[in-house]
């Protein structure tokens, strides 16, 4: 018996992705991609711009999949993220990747795991502020050898209305963390809006 199928009759099959784990449905609210600028800073650094992309997906487990991305902007004469004559914001370089699991647990709580190419690992242990809204702090942070001195961190999620589109959500968070001997001290705040879900 031989396979019939073409490379052009599999190309237009349906692809049905999984079903949602009932686990995951507090945390369902954050599905799909995330873009938008945010702003940063630090004692030990200069104020900057930046775009991030934060993608929320599953497959069919009782955990989400996170991988967020960052690129430094270019600044306008005001400091602000400048526009080419297109209107498109200008990615300067690449700056920080981050990827993990968020798993939700029984009593509005939450567990995260993060992982950075610069050498650190994170597991924050966090809870649910009403139906759209988490904050947490960092349990344990390791390092390797040659990772740079950061201790902790603190982040809140949540949505807030569009300032962009009526009616619809965009998702803010902040980000505080302790690093290079400065105690735990604001990092980054951005804004995203919504732009697909799986």
């Amino acid at each position: 018996m031989t396979d019939s199928s073409t490379p052009e009759d599999s190309a237009t099959e349906e692809i049905r992705l999984p079903d949602e784990h009932p686990a995951i449905a507090p945390l369902s609210f954050l599905l799909g991609r995330w873009q938008g600028t945010g702003k940063g800073h630090y004692p030990t650094i200069e104020p900057f711009n930046y775009f991030q992309e934060v993608t929320f997906s599953h497959i069919g487990k009782p955990y989400l999949i996170y991988t967020s991305r960052t690129w430094r902007l270019a600044d306008d004469e005001n400091g602000e993220p400048k526009k080419d004559e297109d209107g498109a914001l200008i990615r300067e370089q690449p700056l920080a990747v981050e990827t993990g699991f968020w798993r939700p647990q029984a009593d509005g709580k939450v567990e995260v795991l993060l992982t950075h190419p610069t050498g650190i690992t994170e597991i924050y242990a966090g809870e649910f502020h009403g139906l759209t809204s988490i904050e947490m702090v960092t349990d344990a942070v390791a390092r390797t050898a040659t990772a740079k001195p950061y201790t902790a961190g603190k982040r809140l999620y949540g949505l807030v209305p569009s300032q962009t589109r009526e009616g619809e959500k965009d998702l803010a968070y902040a980000f505080d963390m302790a690093a290079m001997g400065q105690p735990l001290t604001p990092h980054l705040w951005a804004v995203l809006q919504w732009d697909w879900i799986e």
